[in-house]
């Protein structure tokens, strides 16, 4: 404020500089849920075991055919800040439990498109999240008190989860051997081991049929690169002695690597000479130490594969780090940086072999007497079919694991949506205030699951919705969307059952998750959008190389 010609002028005030696009109020919270919708809208057809697939199409990677929400949403190239919400949601259900990707996404969606209208209708977004918190609250207390507890020691309702975990995937027709093979890779882990996966390999071989996949109690990798000598070393052994290295035993060139000045031909010949020394010190003190396999994460060139080869030792280079990793759990051994002492940082085996699988040569190591680990052997006909089926049984590894460490469960299909979404209401009846709508609309949200499965089943989900609720109404807690005997025209049964089982932490964690992305979305009121900073040098560089200057 300034005063000119005795009148007082109110001059602007600018903070924010040029071109910074600012957008507030409840139009950026409707345009923020518009945002959300049109995602939701690109995902929740690939729901259930009727789910239909997407195919990603990127230039300059190979085209990928999928159902699975968090690798839908994590190959969209999304640019809106409030619907990438959405993603981390996704990304946090598949890495935290595996399942529930696209239901987590779909009732985020639906909670924020019910609470639309009361924030067009004035209601300040303060007073929709602390309803929606209660909401929740209520759900979890619904979803604790119908949650059943069984033994972890049985494996059945364990290929259940598995099974339940891939009626939806690509594989579903091969569920039973899957849950089978999949239940025996989690149970052959130590207990301490099942809080990661990473003890289980999954490798991928073109050729032959899905049900010619099978479990290997080890480890197992793919042949790596191999030099000359290779084939004359042998491919078995029964209780070897194992080196795991990270060393390269190759000859490397030092004008690579250093100049070095001479002034004599002989003197050329010593650092030549000085070299292969190097090398054949190394290569000397791993056969004194009587290891029969050496594995490295570097390069093993020729000259030590022949080596090797004649005194009967096997040798694997570029052996990939994670392989690596599983082969040091599995038989004690470090990784090791050097050849010194390398006596002392043997591990074994019970049996090493050299497999053809298919069109592939397969190093399997077996008998692993430290940590219990185990690879799986996919079988199928191309790349992408393989990759897909990878995602899926990566997701009911994940499943039965959680099942096994949380050892409760309840019923899928929608039955336990319903069941919330019957106590959030009846709660919400007992609630004064604005609270009371707030939660109504909350609960109807969770009727989304069961109306999306029933629009990818092609059954008409208004009819199917009402005899759910007066299922669960006359006390039928289980009732559930049947998808897959939907064309005899039983479309709502007893999903407990039916088999179709999931871990309670799964649900748990979706309605915590899509709860708090949608609370997230509700407490933005203000986007600002600038353009980064201009680095003049660089544009400057950039004109001077297209012509410009």
């Amino acid at each position: 404020t300034f005063i000119k010609n005795g009148n007082m002028i109110k001059a602007p005030v600018i903070v924010l500089k040029e071109g910074t696009d600012t957008s507030q109020g409840i139009g950026q919270l409707v345009s923020n849920i518009n945002a959300c919708t049109v995602l939701v809208d690109t995902v929740k057809t690939t729901l259930g075991p009727r789910g239909m697939d997407k195919l990603m199409v990127t230039v300059g990677r190979p085209a990928l055919i999928t159902n699975d929400g968090a690798t839908i949403m994590k190959n969209l190239d999304i640019v809106h800040p409030a619907a990438l919400t959405l993603v981390d949601i996704a990304r946090a259900q598949d890495a935290e439990v595996g399942d529930g990707t696209t239901s987590v996404v779909v009732l985020a969606g639906e909670i924020l498109t019910r609470v639309k209208p009361l924030l067009e209708d004035g209601l300040a977004p303060q007073v929709v999240i602390r309803g929606l918190r209660m909401g929740m609250a209520e759900a979890v207390n619904v979803l604790e008190k119908v949650k059943v507890k069984l033994d972890s020691k049985d494996r059945v309702w364990l290929e259940k989860c598995a099974g339940t975990a891939m009626n939806s995937k690509l594989i579903h027709h091969q569920r039973a051997f899957f849950s089978k093979l999949v239940t025996d890779a989690v149970l052959t882990l130590d207990a301490g081991d099942l809080d990661t996966v990473k003890m289980i390999g999954m490798k991928k071989i073109p050729g032959g049929g899905l049900e010619d996949s099978e479990l290997i109690e080890g480890v197992a990798f793919e042949k790596t690169f191999s030099y000359a000598g290779f084939e004359q070393q042998p491919k078995s052994f029964d209780n070897p002695k194992i080196v795991l290295l990270n060393v390269e035993l190759e000859l490397k060139a030092e004008r690579d690597n250093a100049e070095v000045r001479i002034d004599r031909v002989s003197e050329y010949q010593a650092i030549v000479d000085a070299e292969w020394q190097i090398l054949y010190d190394k290569l000397d003190a791993i056969v004194k130490s009587g290891a029969q396999i050496v594995l490295s994460r570097l390069p093993i060139g020729d000259v030590a594969t022949q080596y090797f080869a004649d005194r009967n030792l096997f040798c694997a280079g570029r052996v990939p780090i994670d392989d690596l990793e599983r082969v040091s759990s599995a038989i004690g051994a470090p990784i090791l940086s050097t050849v010194h002492q390398i006596d002392t940082a043997t591990g074994t085996c019970g049996r090493f072999e050299e497999r053809q699988i298919g069109g592939k040569r397969v190093n399997v190591f077996t008998g692993c007497p430290r940590a219990k680990t185990c690879t799986i052997l996919l079988r199928g006909g191309s790349d992408q079919f393989l990759a897909e089926v990878e995602r899926s049984l990566n997701d009911a590894v994940l499943i039965v694991k959680r099942a096994i460490l949380s050892k409760d469960l309840i019923a899928g299909g929608g039955a336990v949506e319903m069941q919330v979404a019957l106590g959030v209401r009846k709660a919400a009846l007992s609630t004064p205030g604005t609270a009371q709508v707030i939660m109504c609309a909350y609960g109807q949200a969770f009727e989304a699951i069961p109306r999306q499965l029933c629009e990818n089943s092609g059954l008409d989900p208004t009819d199917t919705l009402a005899k759910l609720r007066k299922a669960h109404s006359d006390g039928k807690k289980w009732a559930g969307v049947d998808c897959s005997s939907a064309v005899a025209g039983s479309t709502v049964v007893d999903m407990w059952e039916a088999g179709v089982w999931e871990p309670a932490i799964v649900k748990r964690n979706m309605i915590c998750s899509a709860t708090e992305a949608a609370i997230s979305i509700l407490s933005v009121d203000l986007t600002i959008r600038s353009s980064p900073p201009v680095d003049s040098d660089n544009l400057g560089k950039m004109a001077k190389r297209a012509g410009l200057q």
